[in-house]
């Protein structure tokens, strides 16, 4: 430490002698790296200025070349952004002087094309020669152009579409050196549904000679509204070392041309507005043989794959059956999957179908037209009807299962006919004196046993207790939360319906709308939600203006009194078969 002191004390005159007579002129000077650049491309201008330095005993242990006075940059700023800089410094001593040496480098890109001057710059007394850059238009450089360190390529795979139909666009970013980081823009718009398709690919390709590095990502465009698409600029900004380690500042901005956006045609006919690439609608589950029996559980699946649109956009399946058949339908299962070509949209949904009248049988056909934008003409995925010969349960009268069933009455039996003597003529006497006694009798105490446990059980669950009034503030919220997603249309109103009609008939399997349904009972309800998810995917924009949500609120209403009126439902689990089969 006392070595360290005298040196410096001794040093402090030293250097005072040196420069205190040193007389040196400050120097300036400016170059850039290149003299013709790209539109988006980036030139590095160095400044180096020379200057003597006056060391004395206040500034010599806190000198710092951040105080040092900088060129000013003003100017620049009128032609070119300036998006980096750094500088260093140095100091040596010449012929006894001080001098020090300040390097700036700026990283300046260019705001538009041409001839850009790099006005002249001061520092001190010292002034530089003014430089003059060409500034050519953004386009793949030719054979005899200079070759650039980045560039953006866009490209869509269509020049014109419809309304909500799949744009493809790629992004492909050329660039060469070693990349240390960098921000690539994503594509947006308000009036568009923009997804990803996957992730981004890496590749090498050749350009006028060179070598670049290429990153490229696809995207699926969806406009929403007719007219015009115009996308905003790609941007990329990053930095990246040449070959000789050398630091690169990268920039480069593209647009996408115009794209125009059709409406719907006039000629479509179709409830639902779908302009896909391909479509195939297919079923699955039914059994071949067309003969089944009356109460036989049937499963039938429903699939629907389209090219080019996402899975929220496919429609649900219509289940309207004839009043022979009873259907219940799961939860639709949607999947949406991308690829290089776009996204593929699947929509599956497995319905249980339960016959329950004898006779002829006709599942009604499936059709779902939709837009072939291959062919720019309107298609049909079509499930042709199929005709079903149900066999009647025992006892059941054959009907034509297409049509509302009207009850048969059994045949009464004639007391005046012929039919021979009933189980109590063929009785001896002396055996039917005490048999009718007996039978009331016990007819008598199973009624009382009945009677005491049904009171007992009423006894029993009337008790007041916590668990039982904390269950009717959970009914409520539920079916309160319920009224209001009903009235207001609220797409998850058809979830709440199933949660509430889990909770009033907890021993019941209710694992989606069509368990509910059945338990319900209400076809008020069940036609209700069914425009509720239907309003979604329609092409007709006053339907989602429109809705009246009071008729569910009401129907649901009635749905809840009739609960409170027969609570004993609750508790009973739903039987195998339609009350139509359980005859006898």
């Amino acid at each position: 430490m006392v070595n360290r002191l005298v040196f410096r004390l001794i040093l402090i005159p030293i250097l005072w002698a040196l420069v205190a007579n040193a007389v040196a002129s400050d120097t300036l000077s400016a170059e850039a790296d290149r003299q013709r650049l790209y539109e988006g491309e980036v030139l590095s201008l160095t400044v180096k200025g020379t200057m003597t330095i006056d060391i004395n005993l206040s500034n010599l242990f806190d000198f710092d070349a951040s105080s040092l006075p900088q060129p000013d940059m003003q100017k620049v700023k009128d032609t070119f952004d300036i998006i980096g800089q750094n500088q260093r410094y140095s100091i040596e001593t010449v012929n006894g002087e001080m001098i020090g040496q300040v390097t700036w480098v700026y990283q300046l890109a260019p705001k538009k094309t041409g001839n850009l001057t790099i006005p002249s710059l001061r520092f001190r007394d010292a002034q530089s020669d003014a430089i003059t850059v060409e500034v050519v238009d953004d386009n793949p450089p030719g054979q005899n152009s200079s070759p650039r360190d980045s560039f953006i390529e866009l490209s869509a795979d269509k020049r014109e579409v419809y309304v909500q139909e799949q744009l493809i666009l790629s992004v492909k970013l050329f660039f060469n050196g070693n990349l240390i980081g960098g921000e690539l823009s994503e594509p947006s718009h308000p009036n568009a549904i923009i997804e990803s398709l996957g992730k981004q690919t890496e590749s090498s390709r050749y350009r006028d000679g060179m070598r670049y590095r290429v990153v490229e990502r696809l995207y699926a465009i969806f406009p929403q509204q007719p007219g015009e698409l115009t996308l905003p600029e790609i941007r990329f900004e990053g930095q990246a070392r040449d070959s000789s380690g050398r630091l690169k500042f990268l920039r480069d901005s593209k647009q996408l041309f115009t794209i125009p956006v059709a409406g719907v045609p006039d000629n479509f006919t179709g409830d639902t507005w779908l302009p896909a690439a391909g479509m195939a609608l297919s079923e699955s589950g039914l059994p071949s043989d067309p003969t089944i029996e009356a109460g036989q559980n049937l499963s039938r699946k429903l699939t629907l794959v389209a090219r080019g649109l996402p899975a929220e956009a496919l429609p649900p399946f219509n289940y309207d059956m004839p009043a022979g058949i009873r259907a219940y339908p799961d939860s639709p299962a949607r999947e949406t999957l991308p690829d290089e070509e776009g996204l593929a949209a699947r929509l599956e949904q497995t319905a249980a179908l339960v016959p329950v009248d004898g006779g002829e049988l006709t599942l009604p056909e499936i059709r779902i037209p939709w837009w072939d934008t291959t062919t720019n003409t309107e298609k049909v995925a079509v499930i042709a009807a199929r005709t079903l010969q149900v066999q009647a349960a025992p006892g059941q009268p054959q009907t034509n299962a297409n049509q509302t069933a009207n009850p048969v009455q059994s045949p009464q039996p004639d007391s005046d006919s012929n039919s021979g003597p009933g189980p109590a003529a063929a009785l001896p006497a002396q055996q039917s004196s005490w048999l009718w006694p007996a039978v009331v009798l016990i007819l008598l105490a199973g009624w009382a046993l009945t009677g005491f446990g049904w009171w007992y059980s009423r006894r029993s669950r009337d008790k007041p207790g916590e668990p039982k009034n904390r269950e009717d503030e959970s009914e409520k919220a539920l079916f309160a939360t319920l009224c209001e997603s009903a009235k207001a249309g609220a797409p998850e109103t058809p979830d709440h319906l199933v949660r509430w009609a889990q909770h009033q008939y907890p021993q019941s399997a209710i694992v989606g709308l069509g368990d509910a349904y059945r338990v319900l009972g209400s076809e008020v309800v069940e036609r209700k939600i069914r425009q509720l998810q239907a309003r979604a995917y329609s092409q007709q924009s006053g339907i989602a203006e429109s809705w009246q949500g009071d008729d569910l609120v009401q129907a649901l209403t009635g749905c809840r009194k009739q609960m409170v009126a027969k609570p004993a439902a609750r508790g009973q689990l739903p039987g195998l078969y339609p009350d139509e089969l359980n005859t006898g």
